[in-house]
């Protein structure tokens, strides 16, 4: 990618709709867009100036004769205001394929180049407008599926991980600083702490990176939505419990055990979460071999997905005990998230001794309660200002922690501190991968800054 270029793309979806927008970004914007338009008044920045979109094939009076190809409203970005801190002009057409491929190919003719995937966000990012991790909160928030994800991808675009992360650097930031100091100008008489200051530091710097790491459970369940298996025995209301939580009828229910046969899955949104569930077929010795396959497909959903909901039929439950299927799904949902639901809660005369959420499918009784444990198993929001949502985030501040442990260890074995340095930059260049990059200048400025060395 060449920065100087001038950068040619339709910003909008591909089809036909209402509205389409192509963007021009560069220093030549102004210039290219300018024969295609005829606008009502001169362009300025922050304005939507309406006009026409015409073909530049003269100019003088021979411009007022030209074809005019469609309406349309300019918007002016002038740098560094803008997206991409670049010269932008954005021309809203109607949304017609042939005409914004058209406004494309006369900024192509007049000298752009067809922007790269993602480039607009990729020269945002270059020229300080954005950090890596907002770029990422920009894909996110396009693909969001729920508001709530939306809301969390526009912290993110805001700022709110780099914002967590910025005073941490900055202690670093200055942690490598003294000891810089000491090393490189040990003649000026620049005192370093002792090594258990040193020690106590480095520690104060884990506390808030194992608090962000901690979040990546919950965050990653934002971004990417949870698997839910809806379990049990056949005939307990899996089906119907399943078609309470989608708020439809989406699967077959009638009253023979062994009615789902396969899989059926939706997503819906439980508090903003995107959630897939799975109905299973109900788990028993199979009567026929399609009824197997069903059980066998019903095992392999639950060993998938990131939570089960084990169904017990709460009538059988209090009056014959839990059955050998029934106590065999308890097992095995041991040791990974689940939930159990006493479904048919209504036709219960006596409360079971079972602990789980009670619920009726049939009257909508505890589906409130039931998707309140769900959120709570997912892990709440108790991270929704800053999380890490993404393998690649995750993977650095665990990158960073690791190297403020070893800087630890140094210390405690009295490691000289070049050695420690090294523990130290590399738990500083983990986090610079998520925020954007610290310079050598920045570390001399705290070095000058608080020692006025050299006076």
């Amino acid at each position: 990618m060449h920065l100087d270029d001038t950068i040619v793309a339709v910003a909008t979806p591909p089809g036909r709709g209402g509205i389409g927008v192509v963007r021009i970004a560069g220093t030549e914007a102004k210039t290219i867009a300018a024969p295609m338009l005829r606008l009502k008044r001169e362009l300025k920045p922050g304005q939507a100036i309406f006009g026409e979109l015409i073909e530049p094939c003269g100019t003088g009076a021979l411009a007022r004769e030209q074809t005019r190809m469609d309406e349309v409203v300019v918007n002016y970005f002038a740098r560094p205001h803008s997206y991409t801190t670049d010269d932008i002009i954005e021309i809203s057409a109607h949304g017609s394929p042939v005409v914004l491929e058209r406004i494309v190919q006369l900024a192509l003719a007049a000298g752009a180049r067809l922007a790269e995937p993602g480039e607009f966000t990729m020269r945002a990012f270059l020229n300080g407008r954005i950090d890596l991790s907002q770029a990422e909160a920009v894909r996110d928030l396009i693909e969001s599926q729920t508001l709530y994800q939306a809301k969390v991808a526009a912290q993110q675009l805001g700022g709110s991980l780099s914002k967590t992360l910025q005073p941490i650097k900055a202690k670093l930031v200055e942690l490598i600083a003294l000891l810089e100091a000491g090393i490189d100008f040990a003649e000026d008489d620049v005192s370093v702490l002792p090594g258990t200051r040193i020690r106590q530091l480095i520690s104060e710097l884990s506390g808030p990176l194992q608090e962000l790491a901690q979040s990546f459970d919950y965050g990653r369940v934002v971004h990417e939505g949870l698997t839910l298996a809806i379990v049990g025995r056949p005939n307990v209301g899996k089906s119907s419990l399943f078609n309470r939580l989608v708020e439809r009828e989406r699967a077959i229910v009638t009253a023979s055990p062994g009615t789902t046969r396969d899989l059926v899955t939706e997503t819906v949104s439980i508090g903003g979460i995107p959630v897939k569930l799975v109905d299973t077929a109900g788990i028993r010795s199979a009567l026929d071999e399609a009824e197997s396959i069903g059980i066998r497909k019903s095992k392999e959903a639950l060993a998938d997905a990131g939570l089960v909901l084990v169904v017990i039929d709460s009538s059988q439950a209090v009056s014959g005990g839990l059955s050998e299927e029934d106590r065999e799904l308890l097992a095995l949902a041991e040791g990974r998230s689940a939930i159990v639901v006493l479904n048919k809660s209504d036709l219960a005369m006596n409360h079971s001794e079972l602990q789980g959420v009670r619920t009726s499918a049939i009257t909508g009784h505890g589906i409130s309660e039931l998707r309140e444990e769900i959120l709570k198993k997912i892990g709440g929001r108790q991270h929704e200002s800053a999380m890490l949502t993404n393998v690649r985030q995750q993977k650095l501040v665990q990158d960073s922690l690791a190297g403020l442990a070893a800087a630890i260890k140094a210390g405690e074995n009295d490691t000289p501190h070049e050695m420690l340095l090294l523990d130290l930059y590399s738990a500083l260049h983990a986090l610079d991968e998520i925020t954007g990059a610290t310079t050598n200048d920045d570390i001399l400025n705290v070095i000058f800054g608080k020692f006025c060395i050299g006076k």
